[in-house]
């Protein structure tokens, strides 16, 4: 699955039956729920990243693709537009990126 039809089936969900579909529940409780899932998505990928479990990693990082989806989804922003912005920071250097978005 790539991300694009991840968030094609998050934003399809949107407008499912919150009864029948964690996506339409959670996106009906409004974009903060959804930030403050994603949140604690990940920093239970921290805590499995510090501790060196693989296999838990993995699942979590899962997790929070789809939560950031799912936030994003809340607040209309597309995979499209983020995808965008780290395009257009492929032509310098990280530092020279972060140096700039600081100014």
């Amino acid at each position: 699955m790539t991300l694009e039809q991840l968030e094609a089936i998050i934003l399809a969900r949107k407008v499912s039956d919150p009864d029948t579909s964690w996506t339409a529940k959670l996106l009906s409780k409004g974009p903060e729920k959804c930030a403050e899932k994603f949140g604690e998505e990940a920093v239970e990928a921290i805590i499995e990243a510090v501790k060196g479990d693989r296999t838990a990693l993995t699942a979590e990082a899962a997790d929070v693709i789809y939560h950031l989806l799912v936030m994003l989804a809340a607040r209309d922003v597309s995979l499209h537009d983020v995808l965008k912005v780290l395009e257009s920071r492929t032509h310098i250097s990280g530092l020279e990126e972060k140096a700039n978005r600081q100014q």
